[in-house]
């Protein structure tokens, strides 16, 4: 996706044909001719500027966008980035958003050209650094966590993210194939096809084995609640419409409530739910391309579980905050106003929708009433652009007495952040708890989760204290079709790793173990693939893994300055967002 726009921000910066302010370039006869035919060299900042305010007004002629998307689909189809038909389609698909995100934004000739030419012909200013405004009062005494006493309650907490339903999963067909996605069509030759529950590979999940899954945990209560992090449709994004998306967001919507029945469910909005996949404007673009078509389908959808003051920022910006018991907090960000592939961003990345300054406001409230609050998103913290991940990095730093717990998903895998005091980035006050998916994509066993939580009571610290996380083995569940598959417990952690409990420092605690105890980490590793294992990790690939789980920052090398978690290669976790 990303190359298909770096591709389209290379070709709008073709230079234009002499005496002529904007003209289309020939067919391209070569790759290779890219970096000759699309070069800066000679262009100087007056005509820098008049070609970009022709050019300014020419995209929003739909023919001029026509003209872009064929020459787009043509590159992508020569450098190989997907199969023609995909190219096709997935140039179509986003060519309209995409470009007009160009038009609000990246060509606006004082800033394109100052990127282009230099600050002497403009000022380019968007990604610069921003910082959201915190209270000057001091941050109250640093309480450390203690263990509930003896028969405390405990909450139970129910996780689901990344379900990915594929709406064309077809039993027996090919798990391999030229798309993203496979799983999808009738095998025409010999091999082994596609399992009836699901399929290691590249591939999402049948809709039954979903239902089989929350048909299990309406048996496995009582929950307290539920955390839905998002990400409800497939990995099919060069082919989805509005319609399908809904279609998606209804019909898991249904099943959970068909299941669950009265248990209270908060969700939170993920990167696949929006069409073109990762497009989520800021609130000012209004119209067809803003996101009020999906924000809207979601307060109707999920008006049975959430309050109407809730409602009403989840209209605007697809985040809200309620109070889920009386001294309990819940925030649900939209993280894709912090994700590096929303190219709406070019529009404003400067705490989009306000988000972040919303969320000082919402934990102040919290500790002025002595609450504790649960912040669930999709997107990890350390994973989003370096301004925004850093903002919040200094949020949770501010609020450590408040943040009681942080839950996200995305990544499909099973991992945490662990986020270190500003000052010494040594002492650990949080942790951002990854869960992996319910879906397969990719090589993956389907699987939730369930937390355990310091419970309602005066003083309680409303932190995890365990989490248990139970899968359906696909090669299992496969030879058994008739009958109902067996989802079962994988681990519990603090049994698995033996932690003294679930704090920030017993997770800091345990990296640190993961560097001596080779063992500890293979388990780890196991456990990290929802046990399916395809590869080793060793050297590498495990001072890269370490160095992501202390990692609550994107972007910042202190975080891994000491050698023995330091990256020694290029080699980069997997995530199958």
């Amino acid at each position: 996706m990303l190359v298909v726009w770096g591709l389209l921000v290379v070709f709008l910066a073709a230079p234009p044909v002499s005496g002529v302010p904007f003209s289309m370039p020939a067919p391209l006869q070569d790759v290779s001719d890219l970096g000759l035919r699309f070069g800066w060299r000679n262009l100087t900042c007056p005509t820098c500027k008049v070609l970009f305010t022709v050019l300014d007004a020419s995209l929003r002629m739909e023919s001029t966008m026509d003209e872009v998307a064929k020459v787009a689909e043509k590159v992508c189809i020569e450098l190989k980035v997907e199969e023609p038909i995909i190219c096709h389609q997935l140039v179509q698909l986003f060519k309209h958003d995409m470009l007009m995100a160009l038009v609000l934004s990246v060509l606006r000739p004082p800033e394109i050209c100052g990127l282009l030419l230099g600050i002497s012909c403009g000022h380019w200013d968007i990604y610069e650094d921003w910082n959201v405004t915190l209270p000057q009062s001091p941050k109250p005494p640093v309480v450390a966590p203690v263990p509930p006493p003896a028969g405390a309650n405990v909450s139970r907490v129910l996780f689901l993210t990344d379900v990915h339903w594929d709406q064309l999963y077809t039993p027996g067909a090919s798990p391999t194939c030229k798309e993203p996605l496979c799983c999808r069509e009738k095998p025409t030759g010999s091999g082994k096809g596609a399992g009836y529950w699901g399929e290691y590979g590249a591939c999402d999940l049948p809709l039954h084995t979903i239902e089989s899954l929350l048909r299990h945990v309406a048996t496995q209560g009582p929950f307290d609640r539920v955390y839905w992090t998002g990400d409800i449709p497939a990995h099919n994004v060069w082919e989805q419409t509005r319609s399908s998306q809904l279609k998606a967001l209804e019909t898991i919507t249904t099943l959970i409530r068909k299941y669950l029945g009265s248990i209270p469910v908060y969700p939170a909005v993920g990167n696949h739910e929006s069409l073109p996949v990762n497009s989520f404007p800021p609130p000012s673009v209004h119209g067809n391309m803003s996101s009020s078509w999906l924000y809207g389908a979601m307060e109707s959808a999920w008006r049975a579980w959430l309050p109407e003051s809730a409602l009403k920022t989840l209209r605007v910006g697809g985040f809200y905050t309620v109070r889920i018991s009386p001294k309990l907090r819940l925030v649900s960000l939209n993280m894709n106003f912090c994700a590096t592939e929303n190219f709406w961003l070019l529009v404003n990345s400067t705490d989009p929708a306000g988000q972040l300054q919303w969320l000082v406001g919402i934990l102040q409230d919290a500790m002025d009433n002595k609450e504790k609050v649960h912040i669930i998103g999709h997107i990890p913290p350390g994973l989003c652009a370096k301004t925004w991940s850093w903002n919040y990095y200094r949020i949770v730093n501010r609020y450590e007495g408040a943040i009681a717990g942080q839950f996200f998903g995305h990544t499909h895998l099973d991992e945490f952040e662990i986020f270190f005091d500003e000052e010494t980035l040594t002492r650990p006050l949080s942790v951002a708890f990854v869960a992996p998916s319910v879906t397969t994509f990719m090589n993956l066993n389907p699987g939730y989760r369930v937390y355990h939580i310091d419970g309602e009571y005066p003083g309680s610290s409303h932190m995890v204290l365990d989490h248990e996380t139970f899968i359906l083995n696909l090669t299992e569940a496969n030879m058994k079709v008739k009958e109902d598959p067996q989802w079962s417990l994988l681990y519990s952690a603090v049994k698995t790793y033996s932690l003294k409990s679930a704090f920030p420092a017993d997770w800091d605690d345990l990296v640190h173990r993961f560097l001596e105890d080779e063992k500890l980490f293979q388990t780890f590793w196991y456990l990290y693939h929802k046990g399916h294992v395809d590869e080793v990790c060793r050297e590498s690939c495990k001072s890269t893994l370490l160095c992501t789980l202390r990692s609550g920052r994107s972007s910042d090398p202190q975080l891994c300055k000491d050698w023995r978690f330091a990256p020694k290669s290029v080699w980069k976790p997997k995530r199958f967002c």
